[in-house]
Order: structure tokens, then sequence, then C-alpha cells
């Protein structure tokens, strides 16, 4: 299992979110997201523009075994999109925390970030999981 980056926060489905500053924040799926769908052929993400709320899903990603929604782990605008996914849908594969990334959101409630897990706690709750 990979490591998972200190400035990250989780939902317990697997979503990720770092907080960039200035009322931004990146969204992705974790690394064990991406090992339990397997290769990803297909991502479907939200348009820029587009309003997410927390806990609703706003994006899928599809992959040879399966088709998974991604829930907004915060709500807000979403102002800009992993567009190169569209021909690579397989760099959330090699670089989940990374490259991989989904989009960005313009934070609606910033306070919504300390109610998502701290990488210490989603690494208990994938611990859990395996048991």
């Amino acid at each position: 299992m990979s490591e998972i980056p200190g400035d990250l926060k989780f939902l317990k489905s697997h979503e990720w979110v770092r907080a960039e500053g200035n009322g931004r924040a990146t969204v992705g799926i974790s690394d064990h997201a991406q090992g339990l769908l397997g290769d990803l052929v297909y991502v479907e993400l939200p348009n820029v523009g587009d309003t997410v709320e927390a806990g609703n899903a706003c994006a899928v990603v599809e992959s040879v075994k399966a088709a998974s929604d991604v829930y907004a782990p915060v709500s807000g605008k979403v102002i800009e999109v992993n567009a190169a996914l569209a021909d690579k849908p397989e760099t959330i594969n090699e670089d989940a925390y990374g490259d991989g990334w989904l989009f960005v959101v313009e934070i609606a409630d910033a306070d919504q970030l300390n109610e998502l897990l701290e990488p210490d706690a989603y690494a208990e709750l994938l611990e859990d999981e395996e048991h």
C-alpha cells in the first residue's frame, strides 16, 4: 500500500481532498480505491461551473470490473477539471494522489474540512476493512 500523504483529508468512501489555500481544494480518489477498482478505462467528471454538494455523487470512475460513483468531500463550485483523464484515465491508477486528481472546487464552507478523516484515521479504516 502506498504512503498516505499527510496533507490530505478523506471520506470513508475513499475520496481525498487537499486544501490548496485561497478557498480551493483538489479532489481525487485514494490509492486504495483505485486498487480495488483495478484498471480504469473511463472517468466522467463534473463540468466547470457545476456546484457539488458534500456527500453527493459528482463523478464516476469506471474500470473493467465496475463503475463507481465519486462523492464530493466538500461542497462548492467546480473551477477546474483534470481534462487529461479523458484520454488517460489510467493516470489515476499510476498516481492517485498526484497527477490522477479529478477536479478542483471553490469551497463553500471550509468547516466541512474538519469533518473529514485525517490520514491516520483513514489508514485505520483501511486496516479495519482488511480484517
